[in-house]
């Protein structure tokens, strides 16, 4: 399940990801997205991995990953809040190739991510 969060600015597109991730909640992320990119050009991510994640389909990968190049040059900044080893080197890896700034941090120190992807975040 992603659970979408409140209290970010318009332009920061935020959840948190729980259990197993399904196509219906890809669904649900693309169409904030896309709806957030209809008022402003460049978008943010603050994505929290749960300790209770325990992984997404392949129909949901496959999803995950149409969102990701539809929107390709619209990042400024995205915060990936986990400890799982994994995610953290394909961040590292795939945060090279997206446009913007990357960063993951451990689940420690989510209130500085938070922080930090808010900062002079100039919402029009």
């Amino acid at each position: 399940m992603i659970e979408v969060l409140d209290g970010f600015p318009d332009n920061v597109v935020a959840y948190v990801c729980h259990g197993r991730i399904d196509e219906s909640d890809y669904t649900r992320v693309v169409a904030d997205i896309v709806e957030k990119l209809d008022r402003h050009n460049t978008l943010r991510m603050y994505c929290e991995v749960a300790a209770d994640y325990t992984g997404a389909g392949g129909d949901t990968a496959w999803q995950d990953w149409q969102s990701t190049f539809r929107s390709w040059f619209h990042w400024e900044r995205g915060a990936i809040v986990t400890d799982v080893d994994w995610m953290r080197w394909a961040t590292a890896f795939f945060g090279v190739l997206l446009p913007g700034q990357w960063r993951v941090f451990p689940p420690a120190d989510k209130a500085a991510a938070r922080n930090w992807i808010v900062e002079l975040s100039a919402v029009s």
